[in-house]
């Protein structure tokens, strides 16, 4: 009898989390509509989002091979995170916004290496921990790119509250797009300049659906 009413009390248990996890992305955006959104908002930009996605891959590429990439990585994607987010909300855009993540050096580079290690340390149990911290901090740069006054363990918080019962979805979105990197590996890397952009956009998407449909309390949230 003990060991029927432990099962029935993590059957109701599951079905509770169920329901709310399953409330939760009701007042989402499925990710169909936020992948249409991201092409909108891409229409008349699709150039300047193709130079900025070559831009930033080139500078990468080229800190990476004169050993500074771990310095200005952070950075960058902050940069990328601006970049996209301008975009998105369909604002001015420019390429000098690609570099802005370096007025903001510290706390860039502060989440970079604070993502990398977490993930790493959940990544010693197993990998699928390690996924699931990676799909947690996901928002980060997006976080900190919207509100620079944010400091950097805050950022960190409100990335793991925000993708609360929304990994999944985030991993799905994600899945969207494998089917297209497989055509832009066939079209010898090319298709990948269309493609970046379009997945960033509907990241950003991503974490603006997010940010309107949830109120945030990161005190009692762990990093």
């Amino acid at each position: 009898m003990e060991k029927i009413r432990n099962k029935s009390i993590c059957l109701v248990v599951y079905i509770t989390k169920f329901i709310i996890n399953f409330k939760k992305l009701m007042k989402t955006e499925d990710n169909k509509s936020l992948m249409r959104l991201a092409r909108e908002s891409l229409k008349g930009k699709w150039g300047l989002a193709v130079g900025g996605m070559f831009i930033f891959c080139l500078v990468s590429a080229i800190t990476e091979a004169i050993w500074v990439g771990i310095l200005v990585a952070g950075p960058l994607m902050g940069g990328l995170a601006i970049f996209s987010l301008a975009i998105s909300r369909k604002q001015e855009v420019k390429l000098e916004q690609l570099f802005q993540g370096f007025n903001n050096f510290g706390k860039f580079l502060g989440a970079y290496w604070l993502t990398i290690l977490f993930v790493l340390l959940w990544s010693l149990l197993f990998v699928i921990p390690g996924i699931v911290a990676a799909f947690s901090y996901a928002m980060v740069f997006f976080i900190i790119a919207d509100d620079s006054s944010i400091g950097v363990s805050e950022a960190l918080k409100k990335s793991k509250v925000m993708m609360k019962g929304y990994k999944w979805k985030y991993f799905c979105l994600s899945w969207r797009f494998f089917g297209w990197a497989i055509l832009s590996v066939l079209s010898c890397g090319i298709g990948f300049l269309w493609l970046f952009p379009y997945m960033q956009i509907s990241f950003a998407k991503f974490y603006e659906d997010l940010k309107a449909g949830q109120k945030f309390n990161t005190q009692d949230a762990d990093v």
